[in-house]
């Protein structure tokens, strides 16, 4: 049994708007027909006259085991509040045996649309022109007259539009504001009620019973969500020109078989906003240039393989036989010999080989060179997109905090009252918050001690068991055992902690969304950064530092501090990484597949006791709640860092990082297209803090290189013995080794271990002089690439000189559309469209256009 329940506002809606003439109100057919296949929505998603758009969707559930009186009159008075405000609302309720799932539309009126447009500075076009845009390479290939694999025709392309801020009173001004159902888009009604909804009271403001997260989180509320255009399947055949723009999106986009083509940005943003796209165009920008990183790195692990069977001391060590006797790992543990270890070290030099400077050099200024080109492009798509100002002129408070501030002050740039937090009082919560994640990070510190234990432990282990096969790979088990162990300790840290970090932000009572969002992200990636980092950073700069030597060992609890791996610490910090970085990935692509496919499963299983008709808010219903870009910029980010800090360890970190992203990019398409509630669209200028945190990570990815080269790699005593000491490398490995000093009696006979020291147990020449060549390689490597990265930074300016004119130009034109003169409106006509050309044509500077104006004032 289906009920239906129609209300609309009271008239209270004319207060917030001057009058304005009705431009009437189209049905269906009308507005189909006059606005044509661009912006068709599907014709299902309108209240039961046929004519009233549904612009959001509130969902409750009253089953019978769950029903209250309470929900029931939060309900009620947030719905009184919502009429109130002037919004039309018609309910939908579906029952059966005592079961019912109710489904509340809702409709902002033309008046409400505009008067909150202005509110909140919405931007709406002046005038449109074809959008002209194309990536670098295609401009390249159309010259050289080469097709270009990638590009693909995308129908009904998004036009480009020359927009300023939305005034009501301006608003004849407006090209189609006479076509009320179409002069806003569906985005920016989503983005009106959105913030109604948010702001809208149900109780007492003090006591934060305010806006729609408010009744989610208390269960009030089932779901929010505006609709989907539509199904993203399609029929077979159907012309292009009749697609909506979700089933565009599924086509052109979210298809496996569409991995090797562009992505189509304008249609990303114009379905789900700026701010998402801006993560895919990212997302797409960093796996473009993980092709030339990962050719690079191929070559150099294949130069591994030639340097492998040339190489001399491998050589020595597999031809040693009982040549060089080693000490024990342990007490009770046998001598062994250094050529059973012969695959371990071949193995070594594959990662460890003269292409390892090479590569971190490379990878530090791919790195630098990256982001550059990332501020760039991103200027390029804000420009575009008119979110190039956005963070000065139109960001409002956060809504909890609108609702939660307990003061008012005047904002001294707007002269408004707006809800005021005192400063010291979220520093005093930011200090408080800080010691709850310093506890986390210590938590970490002792969750790798017992890694390191549990290695130390498991080599005692088996190097007791007696078998010798084992005795000489029992670093190399202990190893990758303690690598899956300490995988699954981060991925369980890191769900405590995120949670945690959420709890902690909303605390501090930030005012916008962005300062909101920059200090989770920042809480959430300082721990992060430790947690997934420090086990690698203690393999490559602490592991095997502070062993001592025979008869003066180091101990941990007790417990002999581990040594590196016969083939070197730098063989296991690629697997250490390869662990890590390349099995969080595998889990993570397997979850994001198979955990959204369970919860629609779960979903709609849980629903189908309830008898409802197959319409669109029913079946957005049955889709899954977005949560947002965090997880997906942190899995992003946490991979960025391993392909910079460590690459030095592992060249072919960045081959696995593209494979990966290849995957990540049309997950993550088809988890919004198909799998996702429509998720209102925010605005944005670029990626936010991600991009500080990138930044630091170049930083300390150059600084890191230099210490794996110099301490962890064994590039600089190969050389130092070759030019130094011996011509070539011949000898090389009794160079390296050391004998017991003669006083150490452990097992009743000499040995030989990895160090420079002399029969005594004292520090060589050798040692130090290889310690000055250490720092100095330290200092020369970090300048080297700092300077040219200062270079890169100096010559290619963040933002290109043709757009900054083109921005100071429209704000210039903006104002003189809406100014009172009829004369200037009719001499901004001709010139806007000069600055839409001025898009397009880089030879159009600001002198040109100056020079245009200057002949318009003399005719």
């Amino acid at each position: 049994m289906m009920a239906t329940r129609k209300t609309s506002g009271d008239g209270d809606s004319n207060l917030l708007v001057e009058d304005q003439e009705d431009g009437g109100s189209l049905d269906s057919q009308e507005w189909y027909s006059s606005h044509g296949p661009e912006e068709e929505d599907d014709k299902m998603n309108y209240f039961t006259d046929g004519k009233t758009q549904i612009d959001f969707v509130l969902v409750w559930e009253t089953w019978r085991d769950l029903s209250c009186e309470q929900p029931y009159r939060k309900r009620q008075k947030y719905f009184e509040c919502l009429e109130k405000f002037g919004l039309d609302m018609e309910e939908h309720s579906f029952q059966e045996k005592g079961d019912t799932l109710h489904f509340m539309l809702l409709s902002a009126p033309w008046p409400v649309l505009c008067y909150f447009a202005e509110e909140m500075s919405m931007r709406v076009p002046l005038q449109t022109s074809p959008a002209q845009f194309s990536p670098w390479l295609s401009q390249v290939l159309n010259k050289l007259s080469i097709p270009n694999m990638l590009q693909e025709n995308v129908p009904k392309q998004p036009p480009e539009t020359f927009t300023c801020p939305f005034k009501n009173s301006k608003l004849s001004r407006y090209p189609g504001s006479e076509n009320h159902a179409t002069f806003f888009t569906n985005t920016q009604r989503h983005q009106i009620l959105y913030e109604i909804l948010a702001c809208a009271p149900y109780g007492n403001s003090r006591r934060g019973e305010v806006g729609m997260e408010r009744l989610l989180c208390e269960k009030v509320l089932s779901a929010a969500y505006p609709l989907h255009d539509g199904t993203y399947a399609h029929t077979p055949g159907t012309p292009s020109e009749q697609l909506f723009l979700r089933q565009i999106l599924f086509q052109y986009w979210a298809r496996w078989s569409k991995w090797n083509k562009y992505q189509p940005l304008d249609h990303i943003r114009k379905y789900y906003g700026e701010k998402i796209a801006l993560y895919f165009a990212w997302l797409g920008v960093y796996t473009g240039w993980l092709l030339p990183a990962s050719l690079v790195g191929m070559f150099v692990f294949i130069m591994g393989f030639i340097v492998m069977i040339n190489d001399i001391p491998t050589t020595e060590v597999c031809n040693s036989k009982g040549l060089y006797i080693m000490c024990p790992v342990c007490k009770i543990c046998p001598n062994w010999n250094l050529s059973s270890v012969c695959a371990h070290y071949r193995a070594g030099v594959l990662v460890d080989q003269p292409g390892t400077l090479f590569f971190s050099i490379f990878m530090s200024i791919w790195a630098v060179t990256f982001l550059e080109y990332w501020k760039r492009f991103n200027a390029k798509l804000t420009y575009r997109w008119d979110c190039f100002q956005l963070h000065e002129i139109e960001e409002h408070p956060r809504p909890e905090f609108t609702v939660l501030a307990p003061l008012t002050i005047q904002n001294p740039i707007t002269g408004i009252e707006e809800p005021y937090f005192p400063e010291s009082r979220r520093l005093r919560r930011m200090l408080t918050g800080s010691m709850a994640i310093l506890l986390m990070i210590a938590v970490v510190f002792m969750f790798l001690i017992s890694i390191i234990l549990y290695r130390v432990i498991i080599c005692l282990l088996v190097a007791k068991s007696g078998n010798e096969s084992l005795v000489s790979s029992a670093r190399r088990i202990a190893s990758i055992t303690g690598s899956v162990v300490n995988l699954c300790c981060i991925l369980v840290l890191s769900k405590v902690y995120i949670s945690l970090a959420l709890l902690l932000t909303r605390w501090e009572m930030h005012r916008t969304q962005t300062a909101y969002e920059d200090a989770l992200t920042f809480k959430v990636f300082l721990f992060q950064f430790v947690n997934y980092y420090s086990t690698p950073i203690y393999i490559a700069f602490f592991k095997g530092r502070f062993v001592g030597y025979p008869g003066h060992y180091n101990t941990l609890f007790r417990i002999r501090n581990e040594d590196c791996d016969p083939g070197g610490c730098l063989i296991e910090l690629a697997q250490e990484m390869l662990v890590i970085m390349v099995g969080k990935q595998i889990l993570n692509n397997i979850t994001e597949f198979v955990i959204p496919k369970v919860q629609l499963w779960w979903l709609n299983r849980r629903l189908s006791k309830v008898k409802t008709e197959e319409n669109p808010w029913e079946r957005d219903y049955k889709l899954i709640r977005c949560n947002g870009l965090f997880d997906e910029y942190l899995e992003m980010v946490i991979q960025f860092g391993f392909i910079t800090i460590f690459v030095a360890a592992c060249p072919l970190a960045p081959f696995f990082a593209l494979l990966n992203n290849w995957i990540e990019v049309r997950l993550d398409a088809q988890k919004f297209v198909c799998e996702y509630r429509r998720p209102v669209a925010e605005r944005a200028r670029g990626i936010g803090i991600w991009m500080s945190i990138l930044e630091v990570i170049t930083c300390i990815a150059v600084v890191s290189n230099a210490f794996l080269v110099a301490f962890t790699s064994d590039f600089l005593p190969r050389t130092y013995y070759q030019y130094f000491v011996n011509g070539d490398l011949t000898g090389y490995i009794n160079f390296t080794l050391a004998k017991s000093p003669a006083h150490y009696t452990e097992n009743h006979t000499l040995c030989r271990y990895r160090a420079f020291r002399d029969s005594d147990g004292n520090l060589t020449l050798d040692y130090w002089n290889l310690m000055a060549i250490r720092l100095a390689f330290v200092i020369v490597f970090e300048h080297v690439v700092f300077l040219l990265a200062r270079m890169i930074d100096f010559m290619v300016p963040d933002i290109p000189e043709s757009v900054e004119i083109k921005v100071k130009r429209e704000n210039f034109l903006a104002k003189q559309a809406l100014a009172e003169n009829e004369s200037l409106a009719h001499f901004l006509g001709v010139n806007t469209s000069l600055v839409l050309r001025s898009r397009h044509d880089p030879s159009m500077g600001f002198a040109s256009m100056q020079n245009f104006t200057g002949e318009q004032h003399t005719m």
